[in-house]
């Protein structure tokens, strides 16, 4: 009887596996051409099977990094291909990696599960130096799981508390008061909220701030998630201006959310300020350029990108950052899209 081979699985085993030469395996593991997908998906599945991970120690003793960043993003790709705020975030990234000859490798996938699954593989296949995270959920297991892998990571948003990774925060909950405090010294007490993903931590800090200043100012508000799409914004605004007391201001999540419930209040014959007061969050170009301009929560995406890439680098080069580091403040723009209370009202 032959002794069985244990101990760590290698590069060989997989190609004996797959019945291909080193050579190939070592393209499909790097993502370079020269094996079909047919072979390459074999490959992958070989190293699941065989749970093959590189050899850390040898990586680090030739000094060899990827020199490229994962970011994988679990939304609809119709969703965020028109998203303003996505892409100036997308933007400042690459700018700073740049700046060190670091790529970004974007990956848009269907679900957390997915997400997860593509951490795990790009982790055993040392595919990238590091990992930004995005849309952070209440009670999120991806920190736990991330950090376990062992690439370098950084969370955008958060609620301002230590996680397993170091995290870019952005106070959502004060800058949902400060639209509302606006709307407040223009006389409104009826509120209407298009929010977005109901478990997304930043769309829950949004809500509880709502909710705080209900009672803080005895406000009728009315909150209702959806899923960022502009169909959905715009059905969430014909319901609101609807119900039998409608409110008389109205707050989107984004800009895009913004931009359909305006064009569901012109349909519905309403006019903006006169009728109900509009405000917005992310303020890009969109919100200046639509007639009348939004009032708007400004922050600067593009910089808080260069700030997590900033974070993230200092990672991957094993600096200590800190647990939170606190991205710059949104502050409201008043444009000609809020107004005073309508008279009627």
């Amino acid at each position: 009887m032959g002794t069985q081979r244990v101990g760590r699985p290698t590069i060989t085993d997989i190609a004996k596996r797959v019945g291909v030469s080193t050579a190939a395996v070592s393209f499909a593991l790097n993502g370079r051409p020269g094996v079909s997908e047919h072979t390459r998906k074999r490959i992958l599945e070989a190293v699941d099977e065989l749970n093959w991970h590189p050899n850390r120690a040898a990586r680090a003793l030739s000094g060899k990094l990827a020199d490229t960043v994962g970011l994988v993003v679990a939304r609809p790709a119709r969703t965020i291909s028109i998203e303003p705020f996505f892409a100036q975030l997308l933007s400042g990234l690459q700018a700073r990696l740049s700046a060190d000859m670091v790529a970004l490798q974007l990956l848009v996938v269907e679900d957390m599960a997915a997400e997860i699954a593509t951490y795990r593989r790009w982790a055993a296949e040392g595919r990238v130096d590091g990992l930004v995270l995005l849309d952070l959920e209440v009670d999120d297991p991806r920190p736990e799981i991330v950090a376990a892998l062992g690439p370098p990571a950084v969370l955008v948003g958060g609620a301002g508390s230590p996680q397993p990774l170091p995290a870019v925060s952005t106070d959502d909950f004060d800058a949902m008061l400060q639209i509302i405090e606006h709307l407040v010294g223009l006389g409104h007490r009826r509120v209407g909220h298009v929010g977005g993903i109901r478990d997304f931590v930043h769309s829950a800090q949004r809500v509880a701030a709502l909710e705080a200043a209900a009672r803080d100012h005895d406000l009728d508000i009315t909150s209702i998630p959806t899923d960022f799409s502009h169909q959905e914004a715009a059905a969430a605004t014909t319901h609101l201006v609807r119900q039998p007391d409608p409110p008389t201001a109205i707050v989107f999540d984004s800009d895009i959310e913004a931009l359909a419930g305006v064009a569901a209040l012109r349909d519905a014959g309403m006019s903006i300020p006169d009728d109900v007061s509009v405000a917005s969050f992310d303020d890009s170009e969109l919100a200046r350029l639509v007639a009348p301009p939004l009032t708007a929560m400004t922050r600067d995406a593009f910089a808080l990108g260069g700030l997590v890439a900033e974070v993230l680098v200092a990672r991957i080069r094993g600096a200590q950052v800190d647990d939170v580091v606190r991205a710059p403040a949104s502050v409201l723009t008043p444009r000609a899209s809020t107004g005073p209370v309508p008279a009627s009202s």
